[in-house]
């Protein structure tokens, strides 16, 4: 938004942040966001055209790289994550390998925490080695882990939010510190923050912001979709030796430095300009719309979400069948203590939670989950109806003591709490 433009509250920044971007809105007259489905654009003349592909003009040519549609959910989700730009992808995993790649070459390494969900923990540990870039994982609650773990070939650090595995908030600002001391950037998966409501990373240092949109930003469970946000921080011209594809000629572009053309943005119109424009993992039209009316109902949606999901946890720590019950923010949770430092909402902790049968282990946890009449058995995320499924009894990280196998995670959804509630009610009596 111009200066001129009142200072909007998150909620408010959810349904207007980007509407007038080239005119979208005000061009046609359309309340809501129109879907450009068109693969390209015509020209002013060839000029136009040539200083659209080399970065000049800030228009449209072929929708790989950008479409007005797409052009409104970048800004809305910048400003809702406070960066300063943003470039959607085809999906989360995507949006995650283009960040990292957008810093790391081959030969090179990024530390990463060994909490991470299984889809990025199986990434980084057997894709990105045939790759030839080095993945070394670590607690994200040590440090000194961090520090001894970052050389020479370092070019990031990478954590969530909420850590996949276990729930357990991360000390963004040590981990930011740390990484900033030794020149990397933060890259923070936030899908657990949703959209910066929960949690905002780039406010504690973070310096590039990762989503998987397909969750809670869409909210109905119909469209993949995932998104980078670049805070504008990160001072790349101050190291030039790790990021020389920023901050020297790129061959690519006809000698042109993206840091010296593009600034505090450098970063993702590099992403844009290279691995988009080369790979091609692009968001659709379509998807795109289905993201930019989750973020217009993303707040009231994700108060009901976390409300649920407190009432369930509450319920389960009282039954006398359950034994240890996760939700971050909670006093029991070991790291609790971060919750009021990072989280926006009171008593705000997310919509995810797991429990444990206090007997019965795995068997238990299995007979629990197949009783539910009313409750969807499935590891999906964010969708209005609540999800349930018992964590894979063999995932093992050797980089980390803690286990979760045999406990039942809940993506708590938007029914009534007391029909989530009864259904587990029923599902445990069952035993």
């Amino acid at each position: 938004m111009s200066d001129n433009e009142p200072q909007l509250r998150f909620e408010s920044l959810s349904i207007h942040a980007g509407k007038n971007v080239h005119n979208v809105h005000t061009g046609s007259g359309a309340v809501a966001t129109p879907i450009y489905a068109t693969t390209s654009f015509t020209f002013n003349n060839s000029q136009h055209g040539a200083d659209i592909f080399a970065g000049r003009a800030e228009d449209y040519a072929y929708s790989r790289l950008g479409n007005p549609g797409l052009g409104v959910f970048e800004q809305r989700i910048a400003a809702l994550e406070g960066g300063a730009a943003a470039l959607p992808a085809s999906s989360g995993e995507a949006a995650r390998w283009m960040a990292i790649t957008g810093v790391v070459m081959t030969g090179e390494n990024i530390v990463a925490a060994a909490n991470i969900s299984e889809d990025a923990y199986t990434h980084f540990k057997y894709r990105f080695p045939s790759h030839g870039i080095s993945v070394r994982f670590v607690d994200i609650h040590n440090v000194d882990a961090i520090r001894s773990a970052i050389d020479d070939k370092t070019r990031a650090v990478y954590v969530e939010s909420i850590g996949s595995f276990g729930l357990e908030i991360t000390d963004i600002e040590a981990v930011a510190a740390v990484a900033h001391e030794s020149g990397v950037p933060l890259i923070v998966d936030n899908t657990a923050g949703a959209a910066g409501y929960f949690i905002r990373p780039i406010d504690h240092g973070a310096d590039i912001v990762v989503h998987s949109a397909s969750e809670w930003i869409t909210g109905s469970g119909t469209g993949v979709s995932g998104v980078v946000i670049d805070s504008g921080k990160f001072p790349w011209k101050d190291h030039p030796e790790r990021f020389p594809h920023l901050t020297t000629p790129s061959p690519g572009y006809h000698g042109m430095n993206f840091v010296e053309k593009f600034g505090n943005i450098a970063y993702i119109l590099y992403v844009r300009m290279a691995i988009l424009r080369d790979v091609g993992p692009c968001l659709n039209p379509f998807a795109s719309s289905l993201a930019l009316a989750g973020l217009a109902s993303l707040s009231p949606r994700i108060d009901r979400h976390h409300s649920n999901a407190l009432a369930l946890a509450k319920w389960l720590k009282e039954n006398d069948k359950i034994g240890e019950v996760v939700l971050p923010g909670l006093t029991s949770h070991q790291t609790s203590s971060l919750s009021t430092k990072y989280f926006h909402q009171k008593d705000g902790y997310g919509a995810v939670l797991d429990f444990r049968p206090k007997t019965g282990g795995l068997e238990a946890a299995r007979a629990i989950v197949s009783n539910l009449k009313v409750i969807g058995l499935s590891d999906g995320l964010g969708t209005p109806q609540t999800l349930a499924h018992v964590i894979d009894s063999d995932l093992v990280r050797p980089e980390i003591s803690n286990t979760d196998q045999g406990a039942i995670r809940v993506s708590v959804g938007l029914e009534h709490s007391d029909d989530i509630i009864g259904d587990f009610k029923q599902a445990l009596d069952l035993l």
